[in-house]
Order: C-alpha cells, then structure tokens, then sequence
C-alpha cells in the first residue's frame, strides 16, 4: 500500500473514532462508527491472503450488524421521545438493544467469538489498532449513555467476559488469539465497573491500552507470533525478555504492578455497593487470565529454547526497530501503582 493511501486510511480511522466521541447527535455517532470500520477494513484485507480476507469479511460483517443495531435503536428512541440527543436515551428496549449493540463492536461475551478469529489473520501491528483504537469509538457511547444503561446486562456480561477471556486463552498456542481472550477480559472488568463508577473504567481502559500496546510491541520486536516463537526472544533481547515477564505479570493484575490498580479499585467499588458474589467471580475469573500470563512468562524468560538456533548472539545487531516508546511504555505498564492514592 503507497503511503499516500495509508495516510488518508489511518486518519479517517481516526477521524471516525474522534467523530463519534465528540458527537451529540446519534446519526453522527453512527456516521464515526460506520467511517472508522470502512477505514480499518482496506488495512485488514491488504495482506492478500485467504486468512486475511476471512478475517476482513468476520470483521465487516459483525461490525456492520452491530452498527445497524445502534440506528436502530437510536430510532427507536427517538421514535418514542421524539429527541436525537445521545444523552436522552430513555426508552427501555432502545437502551437494551444499545447494550447488546455495542457489547457486540467490543467482542464482550457472549458476543465475542469473532475477535479471536479477526486477529489471528492479521498482523500484529493490524492486530493492535483492533484491540486498542477500535475500542475507543464504543466505549465513548457507553460512557456518554451509562446512565441508561441496565446495570445487570453489564454486569452479567461483564462477568461472562472475564471468564471467558480466561477459559478462552487456556489451550491457545498463538499469541495473537491469547491477546485477544485477554482484550476480552480486561474488557470484561470495564463493562462491570461502567454504570457504578465511569471514571475507574477510564483508568482500566487507559491502562489496558498501555499495557496491551507494549505487548504488541514487544511481539512485534521479537517478531514472536506463537508460544513456541517466544522461547527464542532472549537471543534477540536478554533485556527485553526479562521486561516481557513483567509486563505479562503486570497483565495478570499482581501487585506491585500497574495491573493490580484497576483490578483492586474494581473489587473495592464492587464491595461498596454490595456486590460480592460479582466480586469474588471477577477476582477467581483473574486467577484463569494469571495462569496463561503466568505459562507465558515462564516459556519466555524462565527457560531456554530446547535446540538453540545457530544465531545466538542476536542481541549484539542493531534492532530493527526503534525501542524508545517501547521501554517508555512498558516501564508505565509496571510501575505506576504508586500513584494509586490520586484516583481514590
């Protein structure tokens, strides 16, 4: 793709999302919604590919369905209350299908079964925009709607999210599926927290972006795409291996990592208005996404690859990327919780 046509993509990308975000009107929510899938679906399908081209079309067609569902419900509410605004929501079945509608855009259970399969025919550097940018368009409607929303639909899918996005990435051997059962979760804790406190769900999505990013980054830098691609990342980078199992630590939510701040404000918030079945499902559900996290630290950085490559001194060449904003990244994703007591 020449860079003229990547340039023009990328910034009706962002266009879409920064249309939607800053939107009253819901057809110009929708409009940001519908530019910001056609602008990402050229850079999903430009790997001629059999795998990219399903991916494109799986993504096409649950984001066009769950774009129309929004029209449809914002009709339906101005149907009944005769006004557009996207703060009036106020009609019960516009509200639900608003729910579902957008549940659906993010991939929270049970309406997540496309993400995984999108992302694991992409690239990584596609693969990240999905699970980052795409997330901000809809969550900025569910924030400007929560008061709206059915605080049990949320939580119920919420809670289904974090299970599933545990259970999913259990038996998976490609990275770019594991991310995304982990992009379910963490996505999961959001929907949970969203209607009782929705400045705690902008932290966990402030930090999910930080954390996922550097990730993705750090796969890019070892040009790992599977488990077994990872035994060889202390070659490329010894740094960058040990870096890789704090990150993954600081995913899994243990202190006294970045991670852990979302995750205890969460639980705290969640007690508070006496929801403690929820809370203590969410915080054994972290205990299934910790046990991957946990796999896969451990084949990157706590052992050695079985038969050792012919290359092993790859770390004294010059990266093929710049590292700057990757160590940048990855030193906020794991040591931030100090300043925990500013949110609180």
């Amino acid at each position: 793709m020449s860079p003229v046509m990547l340039s023009i993509i990328l910034s009706s990308l962002a266009l879409g999302t920064i249309i939607t975000m800053s939107s009253h009107h819901w057809l110009l929510a929708w409009i940001g919604l519908e530019l910001n899938t056609l602008a990402i679906v050229p850079i999903i399908a430009k790997q001629h590919h059999p795998r990219a081209t399903e991916a494109t079309t799986k993504y096409f067609l649950t984001q066009a369905a769950a774009s129309a569902t929004v029209l449809f419900s914002s009709t339906v509410n101005a149907w009944s209350t005769g006004v557009w605004d996207i703060t009036q929501l106020t009609n019960q079945p516009a509200c639900v299908l608003l729910t579902m509608a957008l549940s659906m855009k993010l991939g929270l259970a049970p309406l997540h079964f496309w993400l995984p399969e999108v992302l694991q025919g992409t690239p990584l550097k596609t693969a990240l925009i999905i699970v980052t940018w795409q997330k901000l368009a809809p969550l900025a409607l569910l924030y400007l709607t929560q008061n709206s929303l059915s605080t049990t639909i949320l939580l119920t899918m919420g809670l289904l999210s974090t299970l599933t996005g545990g259970w999913g990435g259990l038996n998976q051997t490609q990275m770019r599926k594991i991310m995304a059962f982990s992009s379910i979760a963490h996505l999961g804790w959001m929907a949970v927290i969203l209607t009782l406190s929705p400045n705690i769900m902008l932290l966990n999505l402030a930090l999910y972006i930080l954390m996922t990013a550097s990730t993705f980054l750090l796969l890019m830098f070892s040009s790992a795409k599977t488990i077994q691609d990872l035994t060889t990342t202390w070659m490329v980078s010894p740094t960058m291996s040990a870096f890789m199992l704090m990150l993954l630590m600081s995913l899994g939510g243990l202190p006294p990592l970045t991670g852990f701040m979302p995750k205890w404000l969460i639980l705290q918030e969640l007690t508070t208005h006496s929801f403690c079945a929820t809370a203590t499902m969410m915080a054994l559900s972290a205990l299934l996404s910790l046990f991957f996290y946990l796999r896969l630290s451990y084949i990157s950085t706590l052992t050695l690859a079985q038969s050792s490559t012919q290359a092993s001194h790859k770390w004294r060449f010059q990266p093929n990327m710049v590292t700057t904003p990757t160590t940048t990244m990855i030193i906020l994703s794991t040591l931030l919780l100090p300043i925990t007591p500013m949110f609180t």
